[in-house]
């Protein structure tokens, strides 16, 4: 059995075209999958949550058949994708990390749909920190997945199990949500690429909320190439293979403050390293002020926007049901309680501020430079005393929370060297730049 993790190259556009020359079936690659589950997955840390075992094999086979009949195929013909647990799949319960919700979904997620048309093989639910409330990935209920590339350690979250997945060769790419890093965090922590769109960008139709002001969906894969490809399914568009933009004369603006705050010695000296290649190739990097992120404090007081509509959503299942909760997830929803009406709408209207102000201040670069997380993964030993766990919780989502707070757009890029513990590189752009943000990513990855 050939292992989808082990192939030369197992970007989905390298699968696609052994597919089209007949070096592999899509049978095949969910065969693949399913083998590196078998073999990989741990019943107590679970990467995958439920497997779809009969509707993907259906789907792989249609696949197949569909092109033996010389039929158009869709853009994911045959391409085994994880999907995490926070997306309505017909007939399946969508359990968003927890114990508590065992109602079945009665049909597929908007983005679930537009991922089948395609011809995508959806492989199952992967594990997520409850209800997306955590960037550290932990789960009491389901276990917590090791980190791939650095064993004892966390995979992030909250889409924990789905970077896992396509980092061990249990499916091709996954599709997460990001609230405040959870795409990007985990990717990052595993070496891959996540992609947040603006959040406008994909709609959110039968996915569990964790806030509806800041939840965006997005992929995690291999290469920048992989997520475009998934966000055009994702967002209704049509794939258009582009060459990357040109970097020389390119203008980034790496903030003097906040973001670069905190950082440990490896993902310092790996940023450094990154910021000079980028600069050997022509890209001007501008270091500067951001006084917009020393405000974003503001929104965040008494938990902000995720404690206020999370608690909206959970206020009657806390009642019936909130012993069955993760406590360190109860207590950061339960604080939305203590928020006004009045608080809210002054969230609103101070996010709409900042989101001008940033803007603005953007307009002047073509995006904005950072470690993705500050830190490398912290091992499991640490998260074991609830002060610790806050402490590397916040810290963790700082930087990605950004991009959610002031609804802009970033992916993170792999940036670690060989013998170094992974990190990220993020690239943040301005709301609505997404396909200009994805080209200039095949940039600055064909150099790093």
């Amino acid at each position: 059995m050939k292992s989808l993790s082990a192939s030369h190259e197992p970007t989905l556009k390298a699968l696609l075209e052994s597919m089209r020359d007949g070096l592999w079936q899509s049978t095949d690659l969910l065969d693949a999958c399913f083998s590196s589950i078998d073999s990989k997955d741990n019943p107590a840390a679970q990467v995958y949550t439920k497997r779809f075992d009969r509707a993907a094999r259906a789907e792989a086979a249609a696949a197949d058949r569909l092109k033996a009949g010389g039929v158009p195929a869709g853009e994911l013909s045959g391409l085994p994708i994880a999907l995490k647990a926070i997306f309505d799949v017909a007939g399946e319960v969508t359990h968003s990390g927890s114990r508590g919700w065992q109602a079945a979904a009665g049909q597929d997620a908007l983005v679930v749909s537009r991922l089948r048309r395609a011809g995508a093989v959806i492989t199952g639910h992967t594990n997520m920190t409850e209800f997306a409330y955590s960037g550290l990935g932990l789960n009491p209920h389901y276990g917590t997945p090791d980190n791939p590339l650095a064993p004892g350690r966390i995979p992030g979250g909250s889409s924990s199990g789905a970077a896992v997945a396509v980092a061990q060769g249990m499916a091709a790419a996954a599709i997460g949500t990001d609230t405040g890093g959870s795409v990007r965090i985990p990717a990052a922590f595993c070496g891959l690429v996540g992609f947040k769109p603006s959040q406008q960008r994909i709609p959110r139709d039968g996915t569990f909320p964790l806030s509806d002001s800041l939840d965006s969906i997005g992929p995690i894969a291999r290469s920048v190439d992989c997520c475009a490809r998934l966000d055009a399914v994702l967002s209704g568009s049509h794939f258009q293979p582009r060459a990357p933009t040109a970097l020389k004369g390119r203008r980034y603006v790496v903030p003097s403050d906040y973001m670069l705050d905190g950082m440990d010695e490896t993902i310092a000296r790996a940023f450094s390293r990154s910021l000079k290649t980028l600069r050997d190739a022509g890209a001007s990097i501008i270091e500067a002020p951001a006084p917009v992120l020393l405000t974003l404090s503001e929104l965040m007081e008494g938990g902000g926007f995720t404690a206020a509509e999370s608690y909206f959503v959970h206020r009657q299942s806390l009642v019936d049901h909130g012993d069955q909760y993760d406590p360190r997830v109860r207590s950061r929803i339960e604080r939305g309680a203590a928020l006004s009406a009045a608080d809210y709408l002054e969230l609103l209207r101070r996010r709409r501020e900042r989101k001008k102000q940033a803007d603005e201040w953007l307009r002047d670069y073509d995006g904005l430079l950072s470690p993705t997380v500050p830190v490398v993964p912290p091992q499991m030993e640490e998260l074991t005393s609830d002060e610790q766990y806050a402490r590397l919780n916040l810290l963790i989502l700082r930087n990605p929370t950004v991009a959610n707070l002031l609804d802009l757009c970033a992916i993170t890029l792999p940036n670690h060297g060989p013998d170094e513990l992974p990190g990220g590189l993020m690239l943040i752009g301005r709301n609505g730049s997404d396909e200009a943000l994805l080209r200039q990513a095949q940039a600055i990855e064909a150099v790093l």
